[in-house]
């Protein structure tokens, strides 16, 4: 009950931070993290998508991007975030194999054809 509440005061606290400061890069990624935490998958992947067009060379933007899509049973969208964060520099590819967040693209052909194309799957 502890962590739920604590979540409840961060989320608050962050949705009236963003509220001053909607181009804050940090703020908007850590309301955009709390959201996914909280379930509210929706919420996130708005932020996330926002994140990307306000750093379009951040890999880990377009990976969070990927993830929420995931969570959104957007997999071929995933698998294109997912692309698109490797080609600005992600390289934590055996993470990326074991996020939870990307459970559902294990099976899915555009995922298995990336790990084959990164030789890792």
């Amino acid at each position: 009950m502890a962590k739920r509440d604590n979540l409840d005061f961060e989320q608050s606290f962050f949705e009236s931070l963003y509220k001053r400061l909607p181009k804050d890069v940090r703020v908007t990624s850590i309301l955009a993290h709390i959201y996914t935490q909280t379930g509210q998958i929706g919420e996130g992947l708005k932020l996330d998508r926002k994140l990307v067009r306000m750093t379009p060379e951040d890999p880990t933007a377009h990976y969070n991007l990927a993830c929420s899509l995931c969570l959104k049973n957007r997999y071929a969208d995933a698998v294109r975030s997912i692309r698109d964060a490797i080609t600005h520099g992600y390289d934590d590819l055996q993470w990326m194999q074991h996020d939870p967040d990307l459970h559902e693209l294990q099976g899915h052909p555009a995922f298995v054809e990336l790990l084959k194309d990164l030789k890792i799957g």
